[in-house]
């Protein structure tokens, strides 16, 4: 008996529940639960040989199962078209089935929110030479822990560590996988059970409620909070010191900002306090970054170099945001307090892989000639695009959409305002340019539902809803991705 067969004669033997074939609803041209053709049957028809050559018999038959199974509550229902019983519209909707399963979660998007290092959205982008480096190591064998020179075994670390410390002028640097992870290594093994002396206008909190108190708790460290919210002084410092401190740390505030009535501790005056009682002083630079940005009239942020040469004795920073790599957490400093570091169980649960070090070696290796920085770093050049540039392409792109939208909603070039993103210099935005959506007067335009459509499209479009307007700043929008952002607006249906 075919499992078809077996389904019909549930149909007639359920006594009063089920419903005579003649009182059943009538669809168009119904069909019955007899007439549903079997697995066999089906995979042995000719329009099942290409999803079987794709796809592979496995899932095809998963699949194909249930969908045999929709038709037959449909039969149940009296639902069943005979039209859905062809073997071609079969494979149709296991060919629909199949396709959405192996489309991939993780996807390229259109990032016109006007946030560049946008944490949603992956951060830096990769320059082409850490995306070859990546594909080289994905694709041979690689000395990851080899010493090619003595022949046995060597330190991951050694594959970046040169590079840092030519660039930042540190003794020493290792790398974890992200720079809550850093801080989180730097703690745990320089502080536990120990005491580490924060300013309370520095006690920050990252995306996510992730708070620097938490990440010194479950290191084991006893945070001792000195100064005011808006104004700590060298003697608040001095005053908490004691047999029990383990660490002197300043926290760059790098995303938000205490303006007013407010004083902070440099980092010269901390190094010179840490001196005096062998205290070391650590820096969390959060975003970090390897070049002066003025150079480009970008807004300041301090650099590693520097926060080297003040004299600080760790400092901890990001991989994927002003540096332009890859996700990590950065540790340049004194030798011997790296040294420590790596001998931790705790950095071998931290580390990173082959991938994260060929990416990160590629993008430093770009900083040795800064001078091509702008047109080899993507996150460099996005934040160096001209409003002149941004604005033509929206001038040029605001009658294509409208021409898609229709006139439920009025698409109009417009100044905005990016930012860098992801807690660097957060109160510096830089003028931009784009298109702002708004749903029209008497029409039945809806900016969620549009916003809706424009994460539908094969490659999403990422924009942001303030002020009931839809933004879309085109400062991420670079030439080689015009095309197909053009061609996907033709298949826009709000």
């Amino acid at each position: 008996m075919t499992l078809a067969t077996e389904h019909v004669n549930v149909l007639r033997t359920n006594g009063a529940r089920a419903m005579p074939a003649a009182k059943m609803r009538n669809p168009v041209e119904p069909g019955h639960a007899a007439e549903i053709p079997s697995v066999d049957r089906l995979l042995n028809a000719r329009a099942f040989h290409a999803l079987l050559a794709r796809h592979g018999r496995t899932q095809v038959v998963a699949a194909l199962r249930t969908h045999l199974d929709s038709l037959r509550h449909a039969a149940l229902a009296g639902a069943l078209a005979r039209a859905s019983l062809t073997g071609e519209v079969i494979a149709a909707a296991v060919d629909t089935t199949l396709a959405e399963a192996a489309r991939p979660r993780l996807r390229p998007v259109f990032n016109l929110t006007g946030t560049v290092l946008h944490t949603g959205l992956g951060r830096a982008l990769l320059p082409e030479e850490a995306v070859r480096a990546v594909a080289r190591a994905l694709s041979a064998p690689v000395n990851l822990e080899f010493d090619l020179q003595s022949g046995r075994r060597g330190e991951r670390d050694g594959v970046i560590e040169g590079l840092l410390c030519e660039l930042t002028g540190a003794a020493a640097a290792t790398v974890v996988n992200n720079n809550a992870a850093a801080v989180l290594l730097m703690l745990s093994v320089l502080a536990n059970r120990r005491e580490v002396l924060v300013s309370r206008g520095e006690l920050i909190e990252i995306g996510g409620s992730f708070r620097l108190p938490d990440i010194m708790r479950r290191a084991g460290a006893k945070l001792v909070e000195v100064g005011a919210t808006n104004r700590t002084h060298l003697p608040d410092y001095a005053a908490a010191l004691g047999p029990r401190s383990a660490l002197l740390m300043k926290v760059h505030t790098s995303n938000y900002a205490i303006c007013g009535f407010t004083k902070s501790v440099t980092l010269a005056e901390l190094v010179g306090l840490g001196r005096a009682h062998a205290v070391p002083v650590a820096v969390d630079l959060g975003s970090g970054s390897l070049v002066d940005l003025t150079r480009w009239q970008l807004p300041r942020e301090p650099t590693v170099r520097e926060t080297v040469a003040a004299g600080a004795d760790l400092v901890t920073f990001s991989g994927d945001k002003l540096l332009g790599g890859p996700q990590a957490g950065l540790l340049v400093g004194r030798a011997d307090l790296i040294a420590k570091l790596r001998k931790d169980p705790l950095r071998r649960a931290l580390r990173v892989s082959k991938f994260t070090l060929a990416a990160l070696e590629a993008v430093l290796a770009l900083y040795r000639a800064p001078e091509f920085l702008t047109e080899r770093l993507p996150t460099l050049r996005l934040l160096l695009r001209s409003p002149a540039h941004m604005r033509a392409q929206a001038a040029r792109l605001r009658p294509l959409l409208q021409r898609s939208l229709g006139e439920a909603y009025q698409v109009a070039d417009a100044p905005m305002l990016s930012q860098i993103g992801s807690g660097a210099l957060p109160i510096e935005q830089l003028p931009s340019y784009g298109l702002a959506v708004r749903a029209a007067r008497g029409k039945r335009g809806s900016l969620e539902r549009l916003d809706a459509a424009l994460r539908a499209l094969p490659r999403p479009v990422i924009g942001r809803i303030a002020e009931k307007t839809l933004w879309l700043d085109l400062r991420c929008l670079e030439a080689a991705d015009e095309a197909l952002f053009d061609t996907q607006l033709a298949a826009l249906r709000p």
